[in-house]
């Protein structure tokens, strides 16, 4: 970085954002580190600006020069108050947390003020002047604790302490201008081009000297302390990294904070200054090597000119504990003669009790109260409460230990109450008393630092020589024991497994802790195997003697299988799971622990995690080195296993679900692969593979698969412009639709969808790609199957007004739309709903298809029994009552009109939309318009041979004459002849008998019987039929339009008379026929069943053209099909078709080609011609097969 003026001083602040430079210009600089571009320049100072610091939380800057300090902020450059007067200041810091702040003066001492509002909160007066007159150095430092002030000087640096007063200094290296900076665990000092270090405990310097070219102006240190920048007058900085000079407990965290505890007076009784000490001592002393120790304490002390009193008194604690109490009561006696102090008194009182001295011990204590601040007091009583226990008055010193963890819990002092409750565990601990103690321990670890770091109790155990380190464990232990002494082993397992679990989780497993461990493991594994019922549970876990030999980590492992199966059993999965992971710790060979950790993950629903633990357990049994184990792996599943049988039942219900469908959460369109997607990543598919271990249960697949993926579907009457499929994907969710009516529309049944409890809807408007043909047909022939497929079917009647009342339903649009008919019919589970989403008629059943009042009214709108509509089937339905139901409705695109009954007659015809915009186009358009109706009526034809598709009167069809250009003509009921059976029937067999004979009724019979089914091909139709040729043709008169009326003499009819639009040829008569089509009546119910030459036929009969539509139910099957018919003889019934054939009957009209095939003539009304009666010979039966274009 190039400042472009001499720099004075410089800081950097704690988050490494900003550095701040100082120069002779007088301007402060605000520097972006990380583009290192300026961000502010500063230039209220006019003079050298001397010294700058930024405060802790990086958002105040100081800046002094001129004889004034001035603060601003950071990120605006802006001064916060009037600049505050101090003559010569040279220097100036914030404090550790940055409301306050201290200026330096080369001749008027140090002043400490509010960062907040300016105001002055402390004057040294003249005490602490730099007595410098170099104009560029930073003579001021805080220690990190915020109680101590750094202040250099020509050859020394001065510590003064704010708490107290008091003051200690030492001598520095270079006689000119100083500027330091500290951690409180080191002091930079800079003087001329060298830089020092030194140590802030023993005053010594510690590294080795800095040395530049140029001389130093200012130092600063990184937050971390591990690098120092200096600043020099040719406009440069040079970074240090303070790591290759000193030694790594500068820089270690708990290092640091066990120094700062042990060497200041901080305001909190759980830290107090007792103990002064070098890093080299103190690590002696807590590691707990007193001789050591002793010996490096005895070595400071001899070099020492003048030994302080904490190095006498310090040797005095360590002679106590090594029992050489005649020395350190000598080391005592010199200690309070250099200096009174509380640690003097304390060491004398650990001494004296060491000679057996209770009461003088007690005594003498108590001058340590003398010389303390009265903050210090609570730690002094702890350390009192310390020395009675040791004396012997264990009741008295526990009691008073609690009255100080309560006063302090009180005072909501949480590092006074963890430093209390752990002397208390400690206390208990050595009174016997394990119970008290484990709860005192576990409040303890609760209360602990986060830095796991309380400087206090280390100051403990230098004292007394207590540890602290691992009291749950060493309280447990003894616990155990007791337990197990007492007989009591169940509960002396629960306790050692806590000490393993523990002793894992703080990496406090010794050798000592492992040997113990081990012995007490075996001890309680054999009492376990040889009583009561924890024997029992012990040896189920060892699965049958599969595993003989004994180990501690596998006896240790089947404890905590033990004990995770009691957790489970109670319902406690995590504290089972923490068992279950002991347990495969301990012994990873060991498959049974991984079987426990999956039920205790299973349990708990953390289904991957279980899944994982089976399939480990899996491996581990594959794996075994024992025989016995790995036989037992036939014994399970794996979930690969499961996995494949829930694919392959996916893929059954993928094949009858929508091609795509909504996520009624998400709102987007979602294809096949897409739902199996969120099924997998869900928590249903994966409670499914986690719950098959042993056996596949195709059942509980299937049915949660079909739940998973169980869709609504939607029924409305489209409006205008619906969301289509492209709008949706544009938008990526039916949620993100703009706002208008019909996309919220669409919104709402996705949300009664999702209130209803299912994750999938369905829509035609947006869930089919219309663009794409193959989709398109594919959709459109499935529909039918997709509506009774579903979970529920949706109706949303458009125009219908809340509230409701019954006949709104009957009376909506939706009633009259072609797709709406199979909507109706195919579900199993319907609601309807009003316009405003309401349920039609307030009905909050569990399914409209079981409300009778909603059923009555719909059976009676369309003239069917309500049990038709509420378990149709496209086979229990007849041909001619399913075209009189669609007969009423009509749709926009009119070959909507077929394609909407495929599902009902379970057609395969493919759909195929005309296209096109010129006059072919149109013309083309309205073929295949044709076609649509006429294929589908072929189809049903072809496939069935049933005929009663050709009874209608009115337009022929462009597609084949015989077939109707309009399904509406089925609205029509169609000719019913008069019933001919019992009596009747009698009668005319009777008449017959006496007219044919027995041969030439069979001839008859055999002749009719022997009509194939009628069938099309190439739109040709090829009709079986009685065939009456025509003798005389004449017009009668004209009717509406261009209708007439004409009279045929029909040969073996008579005259028939019929009205038609096509001019008829008079004078070629010969080329007209009327025909009896309704072969399958003639032959009867009992046709194809005792006749050997008889083609059978289908489901359908002619019967079915009357149906009862008043009747309110389906009609049950008549008694005669139950019964047996009555044998008769082949003669009888023969006799009994002739009669049928004899009949009045609705003919057609057909008229011959000149190619030899023959048209229908399309009549206004049926045609109803009264039959042969009884008159019949062979002559006048002419059965043939007419091919009819």
């Amino acid at each position: 970085m190039q400042t472009g003026s001499g720099i004075l001083s410089i800081a950097v602040s704690q988050d490494g954002r900003w550095m701040v430079t100082g120069d002779w210009e007088g301007k402060v600089v605000i520097w972006n580190v990380a583009s290192h571009d300026k961000a502010f320049v500063l230039k209220e100072h006019g003079d050298h600006v001397l010294a700058v610091d930024i405060s802790s939380d990086c958002t105040r800057i100081a800046a002094v020069g001129g004889g004034t300090a001035r603060i601003f902020t950071t990120t605006s450059g802006i001064q916060l108050f009037a600049p505050l007067r101090h003559g010569s200041v040279d220097g100036v810091r914030f404090s550790p947390d940055g409301s306050r702040f201290a200026t330096t003066s080369y001749n008027q001492g140090f002043r400490i003020y509010s960062t907040h509002n300016g105001d002055n909160l402390f004057d040294s007066g003249f005490e602490g002047s730099t007595n410098t007159l170099s104009a560029v150095v930073t003579p001021l430092a805080w220690a990190s604790d915020g109680q101590q002030l750094f202040v250099a000087s020509a050859g020394k640096i001065t510590c003064f302490n704010i708490a107290n007063f008091s003051s200690s200094e030492w001598s520095i290296h270079g006689q000119s201008g100083t500027s330091i900076v500290s951690n409180g665990i080191f002091t930079a000092c800079s003087a001329g081009p060298s830089v020092s270090l030194w140590d802030c405990v023993s005053h010594k310097q510690i590294g080795s000297i800095i040395t530049h070219t140029a001389d130093v102006y200012s130092i600063a240190l990184s937050p971390s302390g591990g690098y120092l920048a200096c600043g020099f007058v040719a406009a440069k900085i040079a970074i240090h990294n303070l790591r290759d000079v000193l030694p790594p407990e500068y820089f270690d965290d708990g290092s640091r904070a066990l120094r700062n505890a042990l060497i200041r007076q901080q305001p909190h009784a759980t830290q107090v200054s007792l103990i002064h000490a070098s890093d080299e001592i103190l690590k002696s002393w807590t590691h707990d090597d007193p001789t050591a120790t002793e010996i490096l304490l005895s070595e400071e002390i001899s070099r020492a000119s003048s030994p302080s009193h904490y190095m006498l008194a310090n040797r005095a604690l360590v002679r106590a504990r090594l029992k050489h109490v005649v020395l350190a009561m000598e080391d005592v006696e010199v200690s309070l003669q250099v200096r009174p102090s509380p640690i003097g008194y304390i060491a004398k009182a650990v001494t004296l009790l060491g000679q057996g001295d209770r009461g003088g011990a007690l005594l003498t204590f108590d001058f340590a109260f003398h010389d303390c601040e009265p903050h210090n007091i609570r730690f002094l009583l702890l350390l009192k409460s310390i020395l009675v226990f040791e004396s012997g008055s264990q009741e008295e010193a526990i009691a008073c230990t609690e009255h100080l963890a309560t006063r302090a819990k009180n005072d909501n002092d949480d590092e006074a109450t963890y430093l209390c409750t752990q002397v208390l565990g400690v206390m208990y601990m050595k009174k016997g008393d394990y119970r008290c103690m484990i709860p005192l321990i576990e409040r303890a670890k609760k209360l602990a630092p986060k830095d796991k770091q309380c400087p206090s109790l280390k100051t403990v155990s230098l004292i007394f020589g207590w540890s602290f380190n691992g009291l749950d464990i060493i309280a447990q232990q003894r616990l155990c024991e007791t337990l197990y002494a007492e007989e009591r082993t169940d509960e002396a397992v629960e306790v050692l497994l806590n000490i393993v679990r523990i002793s894992d989780e703080e990496n406090q497993r010794g050798k000592a802790i492992v040997d113990w461990i081990a012995d007490f493991t075996k001890k309680c594994a054999t009492t376990l195997e040889r009583v009561g019922d924890e024997g029992e549970t012990f040896r189920s876990v060892q699965r049958d003697d599969i595993i003989t030999e004994y180990s501690t980590a596998l006896t240790i492992s089947r404890l905590f299988i033990m004990r995770s199966s009691r957790q489970a059993e109670k319902g406690l999965w995590e504290d089972a799971l923490q068992d279950a992971n002991e347990a495969v710790k301990a012994d990873p060979s060991y498959p049974w622990g991984y079987e426990a950790k999956y039920i205790a993950l299973h349990r708990a629903e953390q289904y991957d995690e279980a899944i994982g633990a089976f399939e480990s357990m899996l491996h581990v049994i594959e794996q075994s080195p024992c025989p016995a184990v790995r036989p037992l792996r036939k014994n399970y599943i794996s979930p690969s296993e499961t996995i494949a049988v829930i694919n392959t039942t996916i893929g059954r219900i993928l094949k009858s679900c929508p091609l795509v469908v909504i996520d009624v959460a998400t709102g987007c369109l979602c294809d096949g692969q897409e739902r199996i997607r969120v099924f997998k990543a869900g928590t249903t598919f994966k409670k499914l593979v986690s719950s098959m271990t042993r056996e596949l249960d195709d059942e509980r697949i299937s049915r949660v698969v079909e739940s998973f993926f169980a869709y609504v579907m939607f029924s409305h009457a489209w409006q205008g412009k619906e969301p289509l499929y492209q709008d949706v994907k544009e938008a990526k969710s039916v949620w993100d639709l703009p706002d208008t009516p019909l996309n919220d529309k669409l919104r709402n049944f996705c949300k009664e969808a999702r209130r209803l409890g299912y994750n999938w809807a369905w829509s035609d408007s947006c869930c089919i790609d219309k663009t794409t043909s193959s989709i398109l047909n594919q959709s459109l022939t499935s529909m039918y199957k997709w509506y009774a497929d579903s979970a529920a079917t949706i109706v949303f009647l458009t125009g219908v007004a809340h509230p409701t009342k019954p006949g709104d339903l009957t009376g909506s649009v939706w009633m009259t739309r072609a797709w709406t008919l199979q909507e109706l019919l195919a579900p199993k589970v319907m609601f309807f709903y009003d316009s405003e989403w309401k349920l039609y008629l307030g009905d909050t059943g569990p399914n409209h298809k079981e409300s009778r009042e909603i059923m009555r009214e719909l059976a009676d709108a369309i003239k069917t029994p309500h049990g038709t509509i509420v378990r149709f089937s496209p086979d229990n339905l007849s041909v001619r009552e399913k075209l009189r139901l669609a007969s009423t409705r009509n749709a926009t695109v009119e070959e909507d009109v077929a394609y909407s009954l495929i599902g009902i007659f379970q057609s395969d015809i493919r759909p195929h939309y005309g296209e096109g915009g010129d006059a072919v186009g149109h013309l083309l358009e309205e073929t295949l318009r044709a076609d649509a109706l006429g294929h589908l009526l072929e189809e049903i034809v072809a496939r069935s041979g049933e005929v009663t598709v050709l009874a209608w009167s009115g337009k022929s069809s462009s597609y084949n004459s015989c077939l109707p250009a309009s399904i509406s003509v089925y609205s029509q009921i169609p000719y019913s002849p008069p019933s001919l059976e019992g009596e009747e029937m009698g009668t005319c067999i009777s008449e017959l008998r006496a007219k044919l004979s027995e041969s030439e009724a069979l001839s008859i019979h055999s002749q009719i019987n022997s009509l194939p089914h009628a069938r099309f091909a190439t739109r040709r139709l090829y009709l079986p039929c009685i065939v009456f040729s025509v003798k005389r043709l004449g017009v009668q008169q004209l009717h509406r339009g261009n209708e007439k009326l004409y009279r045929a003499r029909v040969l073996w009819l008579g005259v028939v008379e019929f009205t038609t639009a096509d001019d008829l040829p008079l004078y070629e008569y010969q080329k007209l026929v009327f025909v009896h089509p309704w072969i399958r009546h003639i032959r009867g119910p009992s046709s194809g069943v005792t006749w050997g030459d008889d083609v059978g036929s289908d489901s359908d009969s002619d019967s079915d053209l009357y149906f009862d539509a008043a009747s309110d139910e389906v009609a049950p099957s008549s008694p005669l099909q139950a019964v047996p018919t009555p044998q008769v003889d082949d003669y009888t019934r023969a006799l009994e078709m002739i009669a049928r054939l004899g009949q009045p009957f609705s003919a057609l009209l057909l008229i011959q080609r000149p190619d030899g095939e023959y048209s229908r003539i399309a009549a206004e009304n049926e045609i109803v011609v009264s039959g042969l009666g009884t008159d019949i010979t062979s002559k006048n039966i002419h059965a043939k097969v007419l091919e009819i274009l």
